[in-house]
């Protein structure tokens, strides 16, 4: 009795993405903005990291022995 049902096609394959050639000068202002950025991360964490430029730190108390 497996003959009396098909099964369904499969829907078909989407169309291959089109291949544009890329903007010599959008990909050139694309690298100089990721290569700002990190420049920009790289310095920040440098300061945050820094004893002097921090926040000021706090007083250090020493917990006292109970006993």
């Amino acid at each position: 009795m497996g003959g009396l049902f098909k099964s369904p096609s499969p829907p078909p394959p989407p169309p291959p993405p089109s291949r544009e050639t890329p903007d010599p000068e959008a990909e050139r202002r694309t690298k100089e903005q990721m290569r700002a950025l990190r420049r920009r991360k790289g310095r920040q964490s440098t300061i945050l990291t820094s004893p002097g430029l921090g926040d000021v730190a706090a007083p250090v108390e020493q917990k006292k022995l109970l006993g």
